[in-house]
């Protein structure tokens, strides 16, 4: 949540920021505001609300032409959004300007002892401190750098903050502490921005900032410390995707295009993995051998659409390797005290390797031992920094704030981690991995199948759009499958929708089912798990009996769900365990065509962030 952009170079700063920002805005926010360095003083503009306001804002009263500039896109945490909460916030001279994203958590004992100093702060955000703090430290030590590494000392909480002071023109400081930023690296210019693709379309070189830096980008170049003031080792590395990655390329949306670019991102997350004798091959995975042989118990921690990859993941691990699994909402999982040790390997799953829930989860893991391993979309991110091991899924920029792409990708991914286990363990044999990896590779053209019959889907989605609920059920790993297709629907379309697992209908759910309910169930193949396939038949026909109106998931050639279902979706046949991976498609598909069908924006929803960098 929250985008910052920060620029210092020849191009026209307001230009390279604005630009920056509006590449930023599937993070998620509700306010934008921009400050340049002109004249020998600062000049700024906010507004709450979308970013067209604020370019409204900005052709009324246009800003001075400047070399050196910053930006914000707020997520509001401390104040509404309003005009006079959005940043940047200035200090009282307006010699200084900062941009925030994360929590000041001692804002409070801060703000009452600035005001006994006599400084004025109209605003009600936690960030205003940073600014009146660093114009006091500043007219002592003269350097902005310097006096961001002071405040940074005085500061509890996650944060980026990213200023700059009109009596120097040519310097943007940024810093960070749990919350992400990034460094990029141009021909005579640089830039600072919570995302690469904030400056994607002006250079793929990047710096990637660690825990506690402070980076100061001058004309002549980029100088990152620690907050004590000591010289900072960086990683320079470099983007594999361009500008065109982050454009819809014609779609009406860029989860319209993140849907139908799933085939390839498939494809892309099992490229280099797997020899030619089919043998798995993961490089990044940097645990040896020996320890994962060790290893007694596998813990998942993960968030929202994440979490129910490692639901899916569960069923795969201990299947494929018999080692006892758990799956955590990361956002619990510290909190309840949870019992590991050096024979527990917690794997962390992220979109964005910043989710600051998953990456709490994460270090609390290895403060008792526990080896980590992340599944990650985004190369330098925190997690995986922060990880003894990490596995990219390679599904290229996701920016609507509701996952797709990313969530198959994970599948992939943990299915991945679960075979390479079964692999070092000895649980499963060269010729039994290998035909679940010829399976795999097999999943790209499935799911291309998949969006080539969903039209009748869009048609039922349109058609539904008035209503209020719709309920989905599953078993096996098509209750997670369930669960991520209530998510999409509420994330989205901002209706009730409810996942359970299908088994648990006679236990309450069955109450819910009224006449005309739209129920989804997803059906397990009758080939792999025969006996789940015959309860959930029943299932259906007890909704079925009680007037809800059924739309049936099921794979090609299963007749037996033909008489109960009113609508009647069909996917590719493919193995139990990798069956969400094609499952899941019409639910994302139906989502979305409701949600636009009742006039939403899908990539993005309301009170949502692509980035959740705040616990």
């Amino acid at each position: 949540m929250c985008g910052i952009v920060g620029y210092v170079g020849p191009q026209s700063a307001l230009d390279v920021v604005m630009a920056g920002l509006k590449r930023l805005e599937y993070r998620g926010y509700d306010s934008a505001g921009v400050a340049v360095l002109a004249d020998g003083g600062l000049a700024t503009a906010k507004r709450a609300g979308k970013l067209v306001n604020l370019d409204k804002e900005l052709s009324e009263h246009p800003l001075p032409s400047a070399a050196t500039g910053i930006g914000h896109t707020r997520w509001a945490t401390h104040g509404g959004p309003t005009d006079a909460n959005a940043h940047p916030h200035l200090d009282n001279a307006g010699r200084v300007a900062v941009v925030h994203n994360g929590i000041i958590e001692n804002f409070a004992p801060l703000r009452a002892e600035l005001a006994e100093r006599g400084h004025e702060l109209p605003s009600e955000t936690d960030t205003e401190v940073v600014a009146h703090l660093l114009a006091e430290e500043y007219s002592v030590c003269a350097d902005l750098a310097e006096a961001m590494r002071l405040v940074c000392g005085r500061l509890e909480g996650a944060f980026t903050l990213v200023a700059v002071h009109a009596d120097a023109p040519d310097v943007v400081v940024g810093a960070r502490r749990n919350s992400p930023l990034v460094v990029g690296v141009g021909e005579g210019e640089y830039f600072l921005a919570s995302d690469v693709a904030a400056f994607i379309a002006h250079t793929r070189s990047a710096v990637e900032l660690g825990q506690d830096q402070v980076v100061e980008l001058r004309r002549d170049g980029v100088t990152v410390t620690g907050f004590d003031g000591t010289p900072a080792d960086v990683r320079s590395y470099h983007v594999d995707w361009d500008a065109s990655a982050a454009e819809k390329s014609g779609y009406a949306s860029f989860m319209l295009k993140e849907i139908a670019e799933q085939p390839k991102a498939v494809a892309d997350t099992l490229l280099g993995r797997i020899d030619g004798s089919g043998t798995l091959s993961l490089d990044e995975v940097r645990i040896p051998a020996a320890v994962l042989r060790e290893v007694d118990k596998v813990v998942v921690v993960a968030c929202g659409t994440a979490f129910h990859a490692g639901l899916i993941a569960k069923y795969a691990i201990e299947h494929w390797t018999r080692i006892p699994c758990e799956v955590e909402l990361a956002s619990e999982f510290r909190y309840r005290d949870p019992i590991l040790d050096q024979q527990t390997l917690v794997v962390a799953i992220s979109q964005s390797g910043e989710t600051m829930d998953t990456l709490m989860a994460l270090r609390h893991a290895r403060e008792q031992g526990a080896r980590v391993l992340a599944i990650c979309n985004t190369n330098g991110s925190t997690i995986p920094r922060e990880s003894d091991a990490v596995l990219y899924t390679h599904a290229g920029p996701e920016v609507a704030v509701a996952s797709t792409k990313a969530f198959l990708t994970q599948l992939v991914a943990c299915y991945l981690v679960a075979l390479y286990l079964g692999q070092v363990r000895g649980t499963k044999y060269g010729d039994e991995i290998r035909d679940v990896v010829r399976d795999l590779s097999g999943i790209s053209g499935a799911v291309e199948r998949v969006l080539e019959t969903m039209d009748p889907v869009r048609e039922l989605a349109r058609s539904l759009a008035h209503k209020n609920t719709v309920l989905f059920l599953g078993r096996h790993v098509g209750h997670p499958v369930a669960l991520e297709g209530a998510l999409k629907l509420k994330e989205l379309a901002y209706m009730h929708a409810e996942g359970f697992a299908a088994g648990e209908l006679k236990h309450g759910p069955i109450a819910l089912i009224e006449e005309d309910l739209p129920v989804v169930v997803v059906v397990p193949s009758p080939r792999g798990r025969s006996v789940l396939h015959d309860k959930i038949v029943s299932n259906i026909q007890e909704i079925r009996a009680r007037g809800a109106r059924t739309v049936v998931i099921a794979e090609e050639g299963d007749e037996a769900v033909v008489p109960y279902a009113d609508h009647l979706v069909r996917i590719p046949a493919t193995p139990t365990l990798l069956q969400p991976l094609v499952a899941t498609v019409p639910l994302q598909v139906f989502a979305c065509e409701l949600a636009t069908a009742r006039g939403n924006e899908v990539d993005q929803p309301r009170n949502l962030a692509k980035s959740v960098t705040v616990e």
